[in-house]
């Protein structure tokens, strides 16, 4: 039985391990246009409209105020 618990144990590192590196790929190519203020502001704008559509979204279909 201890040998199931020490394998069960292991699945959330696994998961936090797949979840950062799909994190880390996904900024990756994202990170030199942050290094022209153009393209930094536009995708700053671009992640918080992204944001704002999402949060109204989710209100809009959960009934939420």
């Amino acid at each position: 039985m201890q040998n199931f618990w020490n394998t069960i144990s292991k699945y959330p590192i696994f998961v936090l391990g797949a979840i950062l590196g799909v994190f880390l790929n996904a900024v990756k190519p994202l990170v030199p246009l942050f290094k022209n203020p153009v393209t930094a502001i536009a995708l700053i704008g671009a992640f918080t409209a992204g944001f704002a559509f999402i949060t109204f979204t989710l209100r809009g279909m959960l009934g939420l105020q």
